[in-house]
């Protein structure tokens, strides 16, 4: 009977992990694919300063969401192009927002201290924000318009510096 009472026991505990484990993946089992021509989900996010960050904090601009990680090498790589780009177009209306996925804060902040990036920036650890975009890969970029719709998704490091690049974003400036 005492076998009964704690094979019973065993199999009640691997239940409720079985439970545990559905409930806490539940938000990766739903895939999203956000596309061009789709309207960006909306987010926010806490920054640096403990203020709040909000795609509609940018309505009315070009906003270039960009996902990267300081342990991404092609996103390390593609940062400085990215804060030209920032640089150049800034004044006609255009952000870049830089969500970083990085969990270790220190690491992170370090990065940013000695790389000089002039964009905003905000981190997201759980990856909430990059889940909702359908972002695997990184670094991925969703170029939103004006009226918040997503214009163009870059899956990769580009060079934002290139001709078709800068002459697509003058083009939608």
């Amino acid at each position: 009977m005492a076998r009964i009472g704690r094979e019973t026991v065993v199999y009640g505990l691997a239940l409720a992990l079985v439970c545990v484990m559905v409930y806490r993946v539940q938000g990766y089992l739903l895939v999203y694919d956000v596309q061009p021509s789709d309207r960006a989900p909306r987010f926010s996010l806490v920054g640096d300063q403990g203020t709040g960050v909000s795609l509609e904090d940018y309505q009315g601009k070009i906003v270039l969401l960009n996902f990267w990680a300081t342990w991404c090498p092609p996103c390390v790589q593609e940062m400085p192009s990215l804060n030209d780009a920032y640089e150049r177009f800034r004044d006609d209306g255009f952000v870049v927002l830089g969500i970083s996925v990085d969990e270790d804060e220190e690491e992170y902040r370090t990065f940013l201290q000695t790389s000089g990036v002039t964009f905003p920036t905000v981190r997201d650890p759980e990856r909430t924000v990059s889940t909702r975009y359908g972002t695997m890969k990184y670094p991925e970029s969703y170029l939103i318009s004006r009226d918040g719709r997503v214009l163009r998704k870059y899956v990769g490091p580009e060079d934002w510096g290139r001709p078709e690049i800068s002459n697509y974003l003058r083009s939608v400036l």
